[in-house]
């Protein structure tokens, strides 16, 4: 348990023989449970993934009889589908905050903690890295994926509502029993775009989410890989955002309730697309009417930005930021961190500060003097 709190973690793992291994023989010692899931793998991954379990279940002593609890899917679903898996076991079992863990071993779990604590604190109900909030973390990203990163941050902004956030694509992240209970999980997204999906149906659920600063150092050191191919990568999920967009206007603003939001967004749309084609066919064809579809591209983009300064302004309650300077100080290491790190946990801001009294908390849940997570 952490600071009183059930706490499980989700692995997904395709074709990671050799690395998922690592993975549960590294889990945390505050874990109760961890549901590491085979998406169709076909190597080796599920013999180690049994054989590593049972080694450490023969020695676990916690609020379950097993600590790790392999699942195996019978074909690959993408990690979107493996991470489902995994959080409906959670809230199958009442696990009060569920963490993502990946079976690449390129996830340091000793900065699980810092996730979770907004939850434990109850100052979020989703809580998720952001390589963005310091200028340090966004220069080690390779230029190529801060491009991708920066351009899916700002479609997931328009599609999910959360305008504060960024570094959607970001897999640390945690979860409560509360969010995955309100949250449509059953239809989260499958394919590597599960994470953007998800902050959509986190908004319509009415879900505060947290960001948190994080360093880019772990997860870009020597013998980083990936398996997204950005070039299928970004219009796929681009395009799943627009329809997770129309879903979460229809939703929240149509169905549940009537706001002028969606209509504005709609009418924005039309009115600046028909422009545009007017503009470009007066063009061509040398037109005089050039100028009047140009005043009715203008007059749908004012639409349109009018429409997201009202988004934002309903939104804007659910995004809570982790205060960066505090978060550098946690992310020190541990002899300067007596220094540097001031007195109570991390800040939490949303328009207000909130402060605890006593020291960093460590990974056992109890108030120290010494220190915090470490990175």
């Amino acid at each position: 348990m952490y600071r009183d709190h059930t706490v499980a973690a989700v692995v997904p793992a395709y074709n990671e023989s050799g690395f998922v291994g690592s993975v549960v023989e590294g889990l945390p010692d505050f874990l109760d449970r961890a549901y590491v899931v085979d998406d169709g793998s076909t190597d080796d991954t599920w013999e180690e993934i049994t054989r590593h379990a049972a080694e450490r279940n023969d020695s676990h002593d916690g609020t379950f009889e097993e600590l790790v609890v392999p699942i195996r899917h019978d074909h690959n679903r993408g990690v979107g589908g493996a991470i489902k898996t995994g959080y409906q076991r959670a809230r199958e079992e009442a696990i009060d905050v569920t963490v993502v863990l990946g079976g690449d071993d390129q996830m340091d779990p000793r900065q699980l903690t810092r996730y979770i604590d907004p939850i434990v604190d109850g100052e979020a109900g989703y809580a998720k890295g952001n390589r963005f909030a310091r200028p340090e973390d966004r220069a080690a990203m390779p230029r190529f994926r801060l491009f991708g990163n920066v351009v899916l941050s700002y479609l997931t902004k328009v599609a999910s509502g959360y305008w504060g956030s960024m570094d959607s694509q970001n897999g640390y992240t945690a979860i409560s029993l509360d969010a995955l209970e309100r949250t449509d999980i059953e239809g989260m997204y499958e394919y590597y775009g599960y994470c953007n999906d998800l902050l959509v149906r986190l908004n319509v659920a009415s879900v505060t989410v947290a960001d948190v600063p994080r360093s880019s150092e772990y997860a870009y050191s020597e013998g980083w890989k990936s398996h997204i191919d950005y070039r299928e990568y970004v219009p796929r999920v681009s395009l799943m955002l627009a329809r997770s967009f129309r879903w979460r206007l229809t939703e929240k603003y149509v169905l549940e309730e009537y706001n002028p939001i969606a209509t504005l967004y709609g009418v924005g749309t039309g009115v600046a697309a028909a422009g545009t084609a007017g503009l470009v066919r007066s063009l061509r064809r040398r037109e005089t009417d050039t100028g009047s579809w140009f005043l009715s591209v203008v007059l749908g983009l004012l639409v349109l930005l009018y429409a997201t300064v009202l988004d934002r302004e309903d939104n804007d309650h659910l995004d809570v930021d982790v205060d960066a300077e505090t978060e550098a100080a946690a992310e020190a290491p541990e002899a300067e961190q007596q220094q540097q790190v001031p007195a109570g946990p991390p800040r939490w801001t949303n328009g207000r500060e909130i402060e605890a009294d006593g020291g960093p908390v460590s990974p056992d849940g109890k108030w120290t003097a010494e220190g915090g997570t470490d990175e």
